[in-house]
């Protein structure tokens, strides 16, 4: 094809190759005949029509590739839905933008058509735009973190438990060996903070952010504690309070459709958050831990474990991940963290980093959506199944190269003088 002045057209495979340093990492093949990257690589990738073409020209990044992938435009092989890490780990790791030369950028833009650079209606699995909810709504107010929280965990509770197996923990577990299974790392995980929560019978605990209940179940099942947790997911809820009733511990633990700010009980002997700083926003880090600790009684303890950056600046998530995931999320470094906790009125004793656990609870949950492929794609749909093993996919690659986190810190409110009922030394194994 000839354009006016002239010159030829670029072919979607060429233009892939001049925006890309280094090349595509996989095969490529588009709706035009034209192709990029090694053919005889076993993953290969195919944009199947114009759709996906516009998709990736007004959404450049990994937005407009998801965009694409989750309505079928663009097609992966060799590498199942539900789990498509090598692909991601093999596009993530070699792919690199460059800025072609200006004929060349001009070149582009003429051969796509001014038609293609309008944006086609985004998936219905997509949340509204940042900028959109910061017209609509205060960040972090109490009525869009339920908004949030409801468009990530209310999808199907059959979905979760197909995905997450028998414990139904959406949180990383701790595998106490190498091959340990799902469930024995749940578990393991559970004890691990309950240990380090310093728990005994008749104990009082709070798990804030508490999901399907786990935390609150294990806590009353091997410890005798009175446990209650809170969620803003009313799915959650009720799916952990049928639990607690069918495992008879409703003399023990409860769960409510709750905000953790207004939880009216105080003076608890220990608290557990795990998994909810992710949702809180940095600069709302002092209101939070100050709820936290004027929860607490004097040498009551608390546990904190959250996705954490490699670095403390302060970055809010991708796009996609903001769109589809986490709408508001927002993740920074243990240092952060640490020196909120300092900073509002309780002294941190002990500190980890669950990194590698992290990346292997992905694999797992990964494994268990493509063993349920079928099943999950009935419940939810192909578009939102996709989403989940592509997020799921992508964010085991970024802990399996230190790109994020998990880290545990645990802190302890002081007795006035200064008594924190700690011991010499820390009493948890593991």
């Amino acid at each position: 094809m000839t354009l006016l002045d002239g010159t030829s057209a670029m072919s979607i495979g060429q233009m892939l190759d001049s925006l890309l340093k280094g090349g595509f990492p996989i095969a490529f093949t588009a709706y035009d005949g034209s192709s990029a990257g090694p053919q005889d690589s076993p993953i290969k990738a195919h944009l199947a029509n114009e759709r996906g073409l516009r998709y990736l020209l007004t959404a450049p990044g990994d937005l407009g590739l998801a965009r694409a992938y989750v309505m079928g435009d663009l097609e992966i092989s060799g590498v199942h839905p539900g789990d498509p890490y090598e692909a991601m780990a093999r596009i993530k790791e070699h792919t690199h933008f460059q800025m072609p030369p200006a004929t060349d950028v001009l070149r582009m833009l003429r051969s796509v058509g001014l038609s293609n650079l309008n944006p086609p209606p985004v998936p219905p699995q997509e949340h509204l735009p940042r900028w959109r909810r910061l017209v609509e709504g205060m960040r972090h107010s109490q009525a869009r973190d339920a908004e949030a929280i409801h468009h990530h965990y209310d999808v199907s509770n059959r979905f979760y438990e197909l995905v997450l197996g028998p414990s139904m923990t959406y949180t990383c577990a701790c595998y106490p060996t190498i091959d340990a299974t799902l469930e024995e790392a749940q578990g393991f995980k559970y004890d691990l903070v309950a240990r380090k929560l310093g728990l005994h019978e008749g104990d009082r605990l709070l798990d804030v952010g508490c999901g399907w209940g786990g935390m609150v179940r294990h806590a009353a099942r091997k410890y005798g504690v009175k446990a209650l947790g809170v969620t803003l997911s009313q799915e959650q809820a009720e799916w952990a309070q049928e639990a607690i009733k069918r495992e008879g511990l409703d003399h023990l633990a409860e769960v409510r459709f709750m905000d953790y700010r207004d939880v009216p009980e105080g003076d608890f002997d220990a608290i557990s958050s795990i998994g909810l700083t992710e949702h809180i926003g940095v600069k709302n880090y002092p209101a939070y831990f100050s709820v936290l600790r004027d929860k607490l009684r004097p040498g009551g303890r608390l546990l904190n474990h959250c996705i954490t950056r490699q670095d403390n600046r302060p970055k809010n998530t991708g796009a996609f991940i903001d769109r589809y995931v986490f709408p508001d999320g927002e993740l920074t470094g243990v240092g952060t963290i640490v020196s909120a906790i300092q900073d509002h009125g309780l002294e941190v004793r002990h500190e980890e980093n669950l990194r590698e656990h992290y990346a292997m609870t992905l694999r797992d949950w990964c494994r268990n959506l493509v063993a349920n492929w079928d099943e999950c794609v009935a419940e939810v749909g192909e578009g939102t199944a996709r989403v989940w093993g592509l997020y799921m996919a992508g964010s085991r690659f970024a802990f399996d190269i230190d790109e994020i986190e998990l880290h545990q810190v645990l802190a302890v409110k002081d007795h006035p003088g200064g008594a924190a009922d700690f011991g010499l030394r820390p009493t948890w194994n593991g």
